[in-house]
């Protein structure tokens, strides 16, 4: 609107004045009086087309039109305004080519039109406004390229900030988990060594617990190398998946969880994402309810269907095995990590009490990534 508004004003003076300064028939006045001036409507837009416009007027203009006795310049005051604030915005705003190209034209334009000597003050003061224009485009791109600068340093000051609280909680859990777990592996391995007459069958527990406490400690060391790296390490094992589904049931049966599944289907359907979200449900599951309701019978079942597999995960009530009832989930945040993940690749998870005093999780997961998101039954 500013833009508008100058050029009207121009425009105003430059109308009224023009039979002052050249021999126009008074017809087509408007028309000269306005490529003398409209060309500043492009000064912010387009400001190398308004540049363009506004001198190939001001070349033709003093070839069409004589100009009035007593007035020597070839074009109105209004005209040169404009020329001048049109280069000094390309200078600003254009290509450094263009802005060459406008300098130069601009400069013979003067030599050869002004009268006397004053093409050759032109010649200099030109140059002036073009660097003008070239400082203040230099100081407004340093000035980009400052904050541009300022904002990385921010994003890596907080990056560096998470890494070290990542680092720290690391070095929290190696201190405090894993050092335990690794003492439980050791006193697993060498009891049948350091107890006389173990069993067989003791023998074979202490096995289970130690097989059970390394894939345990394993795991928390590749969280610990995920917690210490940057996030852009890769993982030197794999994820589990549906594929590993059951060897997590025979492990857990060896452990003394009085489990019992049924599997229906094919497990190499299932895409990697939703196989590491149905381990790490079932792997949850498994754990709560040897956690909460020990002893107690523990059904599994599975059906890899060909869009949605289905997973189901049932104990007894612990009160049966004359075992002290224990609420799930309180004090942890198992069934809303397992609620996340089931959400995370587009299914559905539900967990709740059951009327006869068990507990029951039934999750429904998408089989591949391609198919619908999967709801509640």
């Amino acid at each position: 609107m500013a833009i508008v508004v100058v050029t009207a004003i121009l425009y105003s003076i430059a109308l009224p004045t023009l039979q002052l300064t050249h021999d126009v028939p008074a017809p087509i006045m408007p028309v000269v009086a306005a490529l003398a001036v409209f060309p500043f409507v492009l000064v912010r837009a387009n400001p190398a087309l308004g540049w363009a416009i506004s001198a190939g007027s001001a070349v033709v203009i003093p070839v069409a039109f004589d100009r009035v006795p007593g007035y020597d310049y070839p074009w109105q005051v209004t005209h040169i305004i404009v020329l001048l604030a049109l280069l000094l915005a390309v200078s600003m705003r254009c290509a450094v080519q263009i802005v060459g190209l406008a300098w130069i034209s601009t400069v013979l334009l003067f030599l050869g039109y002004t009268p006397g000597d004053d093409g050759i003050g032109w010649a200099v003061a030109l140059p002036a406004i073009v660097m003008f224009g070239l400082l203040i485009r230099w100081l407004v791109l340093s000035r980009r390229q400052l904050a541009k600068q300022e904002e990385v340093s921010e994003l890596e000051r907080a990056r560096r900030t998470i890494l070290e609280e990542k680092a720290k909680i690391a070095r929290d859990l190696h201190d405090v988990v894993a050092h335990h777990m690794s003492l439980v592996v050791v006193q697993a391995q060498s009891a049948p060594y350091r107890i006389a007459d173990v069993s067989p069958a003791a023998a074979a527990e202490f096995d289970s617990i130690g097989a059970t406490a390394r894939e345990a400690l394993n795991e928390i060391r590749g969280m610990l190398g995920v917690l210490r790296s940057d996030g852009v390490v890769a993982d030197d094992a794999p994820q589990p998946g549906a594929g590993d589904v059951p060897a997590l049931l025979e492990s857990s049966a060896r452990a003394g969880v009085r489990l019992s599944w049924q599997s229906a289907g094919s497990a190499e359907m299932v895409s990697a994402t939703t196989g590491l979200a149905l381990y790490r449900i079932l792997q949850e599951s498994l754990s709560n309810a040897s956690r909460h309701a020990p002893g107690t019978d523990v059904h599994v079942r599975l059906d890899y269907g060909v869009d949605v597999t289905y997973l189901e995960v049932v104990n007894g009530s612990p009160q049966e095995r004359g075992v002290a009832t224990h609420q799930p989930g309180t004090g942890g945040h198992g069934l809303a990590g397992m609620r996340d993940r089931a959400v995370g690749v587009s299914g559905w998870l539900d967990a709740r009490a059951r009327s006869d005093g068990g507990f029951e999780v039934v999750a429904r997961l998408p089989s591949t990534a391609s198919a619908a998101v999967v709801t509640g039954p």
